[in-house]
Protein backbone atom coordinates (compact mmCIF):
# COMPACT_ATOMS: atom_id res chain seq x y z
CA UNK A 1 0.00 0.00 0.00
CA UNK A 2 1.44 3.36 -1.02
CA UNK A 3 0.50 6.46 0.97
CA UNK A 4 0.38 10.13 0.04
CA UNK A 5 3.28 11.36 -2.08
CA UNK A 6 4.30 7.81 -2.97
CA UNK A 7 5.64 7.14 0.55
CA UNK A 8 5.19 3.71 2.09
CA UNK A 9 3.34 3.81 5.43
CA UNK A 10 5.24 2.18 8.28
CA UNK A 11 4.59 -1.51 8.88
CA UNK A 12 2.39 -2.22 11.89
CA UNK A 13 1.88 -5.22 14.12
CA UNK A 14 -1.13 -6.34 16.12
CA UNK A 15 -0.43 -5.74 19.81
CA UNK A 16 -3.62 -5.11 21.78
CA UNK A 17 -6.34 -7.73 21.36
CA UNK A 18 -10.01 -6.69 21.33
CA UNK A 19 -10.57 -7.76 24.95
CA UNK A 20 -7.74 -5.53 26.25
CA UNK A 21 -8.93 -2.55 24.21
CA UNK A 22 -12.59 -2.91 25.17
CA UNK A 23 -11.64 -3.53 28.82
CA UNK A 24 -9.42 -0.43 28.84
CA UNK A 25 -11.97 2.01 27.43
CA UNK A 26 -14.93 0.51 29.31
CA UNK A 27 -12.94 0.74 32.56
CA UNK A 28 -12.14 4.39 31.80
CA UNK A 29 -15.83 5.16 31.26
CA UNK A 30 -16.95 3.23 34.35
CA UNK A 31 -14.36 4.85 36.60
CA UNK A 32 -15.37 8.33 35.43
CA UNK A 33 -19.03 7.49 36.10
CA UNK A 34 -18.30 5.96 39.51
CA UNK A 35 -16.09 8.86 40.57
CA UNK A 36 -18.57 11.48 39.35
CA UNK A 37 -21.59 9.85 41.03
CA UNK A 38 -20.01 8.94 44.38
CA UNK A 39 -21.90 11.40 46.56
CA UNK A 40 -24.81 12.21 44.28
CA UNK A 41 -26.24 9.08 42.66
CA UNK A 42 -25.55 6.23 45.05
CA UNK A 43 -27.34 3.52 43.04
CA UNK A 44 -25.42 4.39 39.87
CA UNK A 45 -22.19 4.58 41.87
CA UNK A 46 -22.69 1.16 43.44
CA UNK A 47 -23.80 -0.50 40.19
CA UNK A 48 -20.82 0.94 38.35
CA UNK A 49 -18.56 -0.27 41.16
CA UNK A 50 -19.82 -3.80 40.61
CA UNK A 51 -19.20 -3.49 36.86
CA UNK A 52 -15.64 -2.35 37.60
CA UNK A 53 -15.15 -5.32 39.94
CA UNK A 54 -16.31 -7.66 37.18
CA UNK A 55 -14.01 -5.99 34.66
CA UNK A 56 -11.07 -6.34 37.05
CA UNK A 57 -11.80 -10.02 37.63
CA UNK A 58 -12.00 -10.65 33.89
CA UNK A 59 -8.76 -8.72 33.25
CA UNK A 60 -6.91 -10.65 35.94
CA UNK A 61 -7.97 -13.93 34.34
CA UNK A 62 -7.01 -12.55 30.91
CA UNK A 63 -3.61 -11.63 32.37
CA UNK A 64 -2.92 -15.36 32.72
CA UNK A 65 -4.71 -16.85 29.69
CA UNK A 66 -4.83 -14.02 27.12
CA UNK A 67 -2.49 -13.46 24.19
CA UNK A 68 1.19 -12.59 24.67
CA UNK A 69 0.98 -8.82 25.24
CA UNK A 70 -2.02 -9.16 27.59
CA UNK A 71 -0.24 -11.60 29.92
CA UNK A 72 1.26 -10.38 33.17
CA UNK A 73 4.33 -12.50 32.46
CA UNK A 74 4.98 -10.27 29.43
CA UNK A 75 5.02 -6.94 31.27
CA UNK A 76 5.34 -7.32 35.05
CA UNK A 77 9.00 -6.70 35.83
CA UNK A 78 11.06 -6.62 39.04
CA UNK A 79 11.35 -3.23 40.81
CA UNK A 80 15.03 -2.89 39.84
CA UNK A 81 14.13 -3.16 36.15
CA UNK A 82 11.27 -0.66 36.53
CA UNK A 83 13.55 1.85 38.28
CA UNK A 84 16.25 1.38 35.62
CA UNK A 85 13.66 2.04 32.93
CA UNK A 86 12.41 5.19 34.70
CA UNK A 87 16.03 6.39 34.99
CA UNK A 88 16.52 5.82 31.25
CA UNK A 89 13.23 7.60 30.59
CA UNK A 90 14.36 10.67 32.53
CA UNK A 91 17.63 10.62 30.57
CA UNK A 92 15.59 10.42 27.30
CA UNK A 93 17.10 7.08 26.34
CA UNK A 94 14.34 4.66 27.33
CA UNK A 95 14.00 1.85 24.78
CA UNK A 96 10.77 1.35 22.88
CA UNK A 97 8.66 -1.72 23.65
CA UNK A 98 6.04 -3.25 21.39
CA UNK A 99 3.90 -4.13 24.42
CA UNK A 100 4.00 -2.43 27.82
CA UNK A 101 7.34 -1.07 28.97
CA UNK A 102 8.44 -1.85 32.56
CA UNK A 103 7.05 1.44 33.92
CA UNK A 104 3.75 0.87 32.10
CA UNK A 105 3.56 -2.65 33.51
CA UNK A 106 4.12 -1.32 37.04
CA UNK A 107 1.40 1.27 36.44
CA UNK A 108 -1.06 -1.41 35.37
CA UNK A 109 -0.38 -3.42 38.54
CA UNK A 110 -0.74 -0.27 40.67
CA UNK A 111 -4.02 0.65 38.97
CA UNK A 112 -5.42 -2.88 39.35
CA UNK A 113 -4.51 -2.90 43.06
CA UNK A 114 -5.92 0.59 43.70
CA UNK A 115 -9.14 -0.20 41.85
CA UNK A 116 -9.53 -3.54 43.61
CA UNK A 117 -8.99 -1.84 46.98
CA UNK A 118 -11.50 0.86 46.09
CA UNK A 119 -14.03 -1.79 45.10
CA UNK A 120 -13.40 -3.90 48.19
CA UNK A 121 -13.83 -0.97 50.56
CA UNK A 122 -16.89 0.18 48.64
CA UNK A 123 -18.44 -3.26 49.06
CA UNK A 124 -17.47 -3.33 52.73
CA UNK A 125 -19.43 -0.11 53.31
CA UNK A 126 -22.60 -1.92 52.18
CA UNK A 127 -22.23 -4.74 54.73
CA UNK A 128 -23.63 -4.83 58.25
CA UNK A 129 -20.13 -5.13 59.71
CA UNK A 130 -18.84 -1.89 58.20
CA UNK A 131 -22.05 0.10 57.66
CA UNK A 132 -21.32 3.68 58.72
CA UNK A 133 -17.61 3.03 59.33
CA UNK A 134 -15.82 6.34 58.85
CA UNK A 135 -12.46 4.55 58.63
CA UNK A 136 -13.58 2.37 55.69
CA UNK A 137 -15.22 5.38 54.05
CA UNK A 138 -11.97 7.38 54.35
CA UNK A 139 -9.91 4.48 52.97
CA UNK A 140 -12.39 4.14 50.09
CA UNK A 141 -12.12 7.84 49.24
CA UNK A 142 -8.34 7.78 49.62
CA UNK A 143 -8.04 4.83 47.22
CA UNK A 144 -10.41 6.47 44.71
CA UNK A 145 -8.34 9.67 44.80
CA UNK A 146 -5.12 7.66 44.59
CA UNK A 147 -6.54 6.02 41.48
CA UNK A 148 -7.18 9.46 39.97
CA UNK A 149 -3.54 10.35 40.66
CA UNK A 150 -2.37 7.09 39.06
CA UNK A 151 -4.58 7.77 36.03
CA UNK A 152 -3.05 11.24 35.64
CA UNK A 153 0.46 9.75 35.91
CA UNK A 154 -0.53 7.06 33.39
CA UNK A 155 -1.79 9.63 30.88
CA UNK A 156 1.37 11.73 31.33
CA UNK A 157 3.49 8.60 30.80
CA UNK A 158 1.56 7.71 27.64
CA UNK A 159 2.04 11.25 26.30
CA UNK A 160 5.76 11.29 27.11
CA UNK A 161 6.33 7.91 25.46
CA UNK A 162 4.22 8.90 22.46
CA UNK A 163 6.40 11.97 21.89
CA UNK A 164 9.70 10.27 22.75
CA UNK A 165 9.10 7.38 20.33
CA UNK A 166 7.01 9.37 17.81
CA UNK A 167 4.13 6.94 18.16
CA UNK A 168 0.48 7.62 18.98
CA UNK A 169 -0.12 5.22 21.87
CA UNK A 170 -3.73 6.33 22.32
CA UNK A 171 -4.45 5.41 18.70
CA UNK A 172 -2.82 2.02 19.25
CA UNK A 173 -5.20 1.34 22.15
CA UNK A 174 -8.05 2.03 19.72
CA UNK A 175 -6.77 0.15 16.66
CA UNK A 176 -4.79 -2.52 18.49
CA UNK A 177 -1.80 -1.90 16.20
CA UNK A 178 1.60 -0.31 16.73
CA UNK A 179 4.51 0.45 14.46
CA UNK A 180 6.62 -2.66 13.90
CA UNK A 181 9.92 -3.00 15.77
CA UNK A 182 12.50 -0.41 14.79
Amino acid sequence: MIGAGGAMPPATVKVWDPFVRIFHWFLVACFVIAYATGDELERVHIATGYVIAGLLAARIVWGFVGPRHARFSNFVRPPREVLAYVRDLVMLRAPRYIGHNPAGGAMIVALLIALAGTGATGYMMTTDSYWGSKLIEHVHKFLANLTVGLVVAHVIGVLIMSFQHRENLVASMISGRKRAAD
